[in-house]
């Protein structure tokens, strides 16, 4: 069987959720300063390799200005324009229109020295124009020496960095929350104590209150009593509900054959001071009454809470009819209902979906780790302003 999850559990996962979290946020952060740094420094090396390779350049825009100044004097002579087997070259007019180029590549006069689809571009302007050249553009192909070298070092850096800041992230967010963890430490200890100290008077109360003979009492003073009640089987639910919360890892299951048929009859009894006080009429239907294998307060508090969740979102004068047919058994009202988006999410703990009725949005998470614990299946049908139907099958 699976073992029901206590505060201690649910407060760790929030723990683990929250450095998860953070951790992410941390290592994003992280990511996109490297990024910045990473591309700063590539911008860097791709300026210092194009300084160096700007004198090479030079020197060979100089050697081609020379040869079409020979050209240009020399032209009826020879039209053989000059070429490199290492360099690529183009010459521009005044009106930055192309003369002649050596290979046909997309060329551009607003950069003097730049990298483009893996050639290196220099755009020279001679003193004299030869030919009609303005512009003189030679180019020469990136080796890539420089780039791998680069992605070298980027990569090195990133990991030199990222795991002594995720270590120094992880360290941070530890300190930052042991004062959370303390406080909800304190917390929890002092909801088992409080809830340890209320089973007494509680009990005492609820015990007292059933053993008044009411058909002796004035109608004044049996609605004080009533009201008393009712109050204290609001505190008795109340209190089994975060007794079932803080200690449920550590109560025992003593599964039996429950008859189901007389525990509704029971819990209905129980819960007709409640339902009566909001005018709500509460009715038991046992079609085919059944045996239930199962732990008595477990299947109690599965029912209770039901019940309690019918009677506190019911609208005055509403009905509620708690039936058991076979192995199945049904909690139905004609209350608020719920959202329909909404009955998914009901089985997450201190979940509520209307405040002004009250309560902690734990019962139904109850509800649900009964049913996970001894593989019942909750079926839910709702619809808002008409009612809802709880039913569980085993």
């Amino acid at each position: 069987m699976l073992a029901s999850r206590s505060l201690d559990t649910d407060l760790a996962q929030s723990e683990k959720q929250t450095l998860f979290r953070f951790s992410s946020l941390y290592v994003l952060l992280t990511l996109i300063i490297i990024s910045i740094f990473s591309f700063i420094y590539f911008e860097l090396q791709k300026d210092l390799m194009l300084v160096q390779k700007k004198s090479t350049l030079q020197k060979y825009s100089k050697e081609l200005t020379q040869s079409l100044k020979q050209l240009h004097i020399n032209f009826d002579k020879t039209q053989i324009y000059p070429r490199s087997d290492k360099y690529d070259s183009a010459i521009f007019d005044n009106e930055k229109k192309l003369i002649f180029e050596t290979s046909k590549t997309k060329l551009r006069l607003d950069k003097i020295l730049y990298l483009e689809n893996g050639m290196i571009y220099l755009v020279d302007i001679p003193e004299s124009y030869y030919l009609g050249a303005r512009y003189v553009i030679v180019k020469i192909k990136d080796d890539g020496i420089w780039l791998e070298q680069t992605k070298k070092e980027i990569i090195i850096f990133a990991i030199l960095i990222i795991f002594p800041m995720l270590v120094i992230g992880y360290i941070l967010l530890r300190l930052f929350l042991k004062p959370m963890r303390e406080v909800i430490s304190f917390l929890d200890k002092f909801i088992k104590d409080t809830t340890h100290e209320l089973n007494t008077p509680v009990s005492t109360i609820v015990a007292n209150i059933e053993m008044i003979d009411k058909t002796s009492l004035d109608e004044k003073l049996l609605k004080k009593i009533n009201r008393i009640d009712i109050g204290a089987k609001t505190i008795s639910n109340i209190y089994q509900d975060l007794t079932y919360l803080t200690l449920s890892d550590k109560i025992t299951a003593n599964d039996e054959n429950i008859d189901i048929g007389h525990l509704i009859t029971q819990r209905v009894e129980y819960f007709t001071s409640l339902a009566q006080a909001k005018k709500v009429i509460l009715n038991k239907n046992i079609i085919k009454n059944s045996t239930m294998y199962i732990d008595k307060f477990k299947i109690s508090k599965l029912l209770d809470n039901l019940i309690s969740n019918a009677i506190k979102y019911n609208n005055v004068g509403g009905k509620i009819v708690v039936s058991v047919d076979g192995n199945k058994l049904s909690v139905k009202d004609t209350g608020i209902g719920i959202a329909k988006k909404n009955i998914s999410k009901l089985q997450n703990r201190y979940v509520r979906f209307n405040s002004s009725s009250g309560g902690f949005g734990i019962g139904l998470n109850i509800v649900f780790q009964i049913a996970q614990e001894y593989n019942l299946t909750i079926n839910i049908d709702s619809k808002e302003n008409v009612g809802t139907e709880v039913i569980i099958t085993w």
